[in-house]
C-alpha cells in the first residue's frame, strides 16, 4: 500500500455553534433599531426642551418689559414708594425689583445689590443675583432686565427662571422613563423573538453535520412558516437532491466502468498467463510476464476504487458494534512485527487505557494496517515505527503512527488523501495511490478524524476517535 508524500494538514471544518444569541441577525437588528430609536427620542425631546425653554423665556421677557413699562410712567418723586410697594405685592418671591442711583447704590426694592453683567440695552438676560424675599434668600437663577430712567436712576426688574429648569428636569426624567419603558421590553422581546430563529438555525446546523460528512440523503428541516429561513432551506434541499442525483450517476458510471473492465482484464490476464507458461523458457516469456504484472496493477486499482466506493456508502455504519480498539491495534502489531523485523526496524506498541468504542473492527484493522504498512515501507532499514494509543482529551481515544522516515513537507499536506496522488519521490515505489483514500473513507465512516504531522525526521499520522462518534 503506497503512502502519499503529501501530508494532511488538519483543518477545523466543524460548523460553528450559534451559542451567543446576540450574534444572530434578529438580535443585531433589534439592537440597531433600539439605538436609532433612543437617539431619535433624545434628539426629539432635546428639541422640545429647547423650544419650551425659548418660549418660556420669551414669556418672562414680556412680563419684565411690561413691568418696566408700567413703572416707567411713575413720577420720579413717587418712584421709590412705587418700587417698594410693587416688591411687597409678590409674596411668593417670584418677582424682584430694585432701584439704584447712578453710582449703583440701593434706593428701593427687594434687590439688595445691583446684579453684574446686566447691560442697559433693554434686553433681558439670565443672571445670578442675590435676591431677598419673605420666602427666599440667597442666590437664585433669574432673568433680569435693566432700564435707565430719565433722572439717571436705574430700574432693575427680575423674575425667577427655575420654572424653565424644572421643565427641563421633567423632560429629562421623561426621556429616562421613556427609554427604560421602551428599551427594556424591546430587549426582552428581542431575546424571545431571536430564540425561535436561533433554534431553527441550530437544527439546520445539526442537519448539516451528516451532509458535511458525505451523507447527501439528509435534508434540512423546514418549519412550514414560509419565511426566509424556510425558503433558504428548501433551496438547499433542492440543491442537495440534484447533487445527490448527479453524484449517484457519476458514482454509478465509475463503479460500472471499474466492474465491467475488470472482467475482460481478468480474461486477458488468464490468456497471457497461459502463454507465459508456454514461452516460460524463451525471451517472449519475460515480455508476457511484464504484461501480466501491468494487468495485475490495473486490476488492483479497480479493486481499490470499488473498495473506496463501498466504504463511502454510509449504510455500512448500521453494522457497527461495541469493540475493543486495543485488541485491533494488537492484531495490527502482530501482523506487521515480522515485516519490520525482516527490515531490521524497531516496531513498538504502546497501549494506554482506552475507552470502549463503536465501530467495525475489520475496517479499522484495515485502516491501521495501511498506515502501519506505509510507515514501515517509507522508514529506512534500522529505523523505528511507533504505534501509540491513549485516551483523548474529550474522553475518546487517540492513535498515533510515527516513523523515522523522510517525513512529509508541510506545503504538500493538503493532497495527502487525494485519489491516485503520487509525489515525484514515491512514483518509483509500488502502489496505486489509493491506500490513504481507503483509510480516509474508513475514518470518515466511523466519524473519526485523521491528521498528518511530523517533521523531516519522520511523519506522524494521528487518528482521533471521539467518544461521541
Amino acid at each position: 500500500m503506497r503512502r502519499s508524500s503529501v501530508p494532511f494538514a488538519a483543518r477545523d471544518t466543524s460548523l460553528r455553534p450559534l451559542t451567543d444569541a446576540w450574534r444572530s441577525a434578529t438580535s443585531r437588528l433589534i439592537i440597531i433599531y433600539g439605538a436609532l430609536f433612543a437617539i431619535w427620542c433624545v434628539v426629539l425631546l432635546g428639541i422640545v426642551q429647547w423650544e419650551t425653554s425659548r418660549y418660556l423665556s420669551g414669556v418672562i421677557d414680556q412680563m419684565l418689559a411690561s413691568r418696566v413699562h408700567y413703572l416707567e410712567g411713575t413720577a420720579p418723586r413717587d418712584m421709590r414708594a412705587t418700587v417698594d410697594a410693587a416688591s411687597r405685592i409678590d409674596v411668593q418671591g417670584a418677582m424682584w425689583m430694585g432701584l439704584f442711583d447712578a453710582q449703583g447704590r440701593h434706593l428701593a426694592g427687594n434687590i439688595a445689590a445691583l446684579p453684574k453683567g446686566l447691560d442697559e440695552d433693554g434686553m433681558a438676560r439670565s443672571i445670578d443675583a442675590s435676591l431677598d424675599s419673605p420666602t427666599r434668600k440667597g442666590s437664585t437663577r433669574v432673568r433680569g432686565l435693566s432700564h435707565e430712567l430719565p433722572d439717571g436712576t436705574r430700574l432693575v426688574v427680575a423674575k425667577e427662571s427655575t420654572t424653565i429648569d424644572g421643565i427641563g428636569t421633567i423632560i429629562r426624567r421623561g426621556v429616562l422613563w421613556g427609554l427604560s419603558l421602551t428599551l427594556i421590553p424591546g430587549v426582552l422581546g428581542g431575546v424571545l423573538i431571536a430564540r425561535g430563529p436561533a433554534r431553527r438555525i441550530r437544527a439546520i446546523q445539526q442537519a448539516m453535520e451528516p451532509i458535511r460528512e458525505g451523507d447527501l440523503s439528509v435534508r434540512l428541516p423546514v418549519s412550514g412558516i414560509g419565511d426566509e429561513v424556510d425558503l433558504l432551506a428548501e433551496t438547499v434541499n433542492a440543491t442537495l437532491a440534484e447533487i445527490e442525483r448527479l453524484l449517484g450517476e457519476v458514482k454509478g458510471v465509475t463503479d460500472n466502468i471499474a466492474h465491467d473492465l475488470r472482467t475482460p482484464l481478468t480474461r486477458m490476464r488468464t490468456r497471457l498467463y497461459r502463454l507465459q507458461q508456454v514461452f516460460e523458457s524463451r525471451p517472449e516469456g519475460e515480455q508476457l510476464d511484464a504484461c501480466v504484472s501491468e494487468i495485475d496493477t490495473v486490476l488492483a486499482r479497480f479493486r481499490a476504487l470499488l473498495r473506496v466506493s463501498e466504504l463511502e456508502d454510509r449504510q455500512r455504519s448500521a453494522c457497527f458494534e461495541n469493540m475493543d480498539l486495543g485488541s485491533v491495534l494488537r492484531n495490527v502489531h502482530e501482523f506487521y512485527a515480522p515485516v519490520a523485523e525482516d527490515r531490521g526496524q524497531r516496531f513498538d506498541l504502546e497501549l494506554g487505557r482506552l475507552p470502549p468504542l463503536r465501530g467495525d473492527p475489520q475496517l479499522l484493522f484495515e485502516a491501521f494496517a495501511n498506515l502501519v504498512g506505509n510507515a514501515i515501507k517509507f522508514t529506512p532499514d534500522g529505523g523505528t515505527v511507533r504505534l501509540v494509543a491513549s485516551t483523548g482529551v474529550d474522553g475518546g481515544a487517540r492513535v498515533d503512527i510515527a516513523d523515522t522516515g523522510p517525513g512529509i513537507p508541510p506545503d504538500e499536506r493538503e493532497a495527502v488523501f487525494r485519489r491516485f496522488y503520487r509525489s515525484d519521490e514515491t512514483r518509483s515505489k509500488p502502489g496505486c495511490g489509493l491506500g490513504l483514500a481507503i483509510v480516509s473513507a474508513i475514518v470518515r465512516l466511523h466519524g473519526y478524524s485523521l491528521s498528518v504531522g511530523g517533521s523531516d525526521r519522520g511523519a506522524v499520522f494521528t487518528v482521533t476517535c471521539p467518544a461521541s462518534a
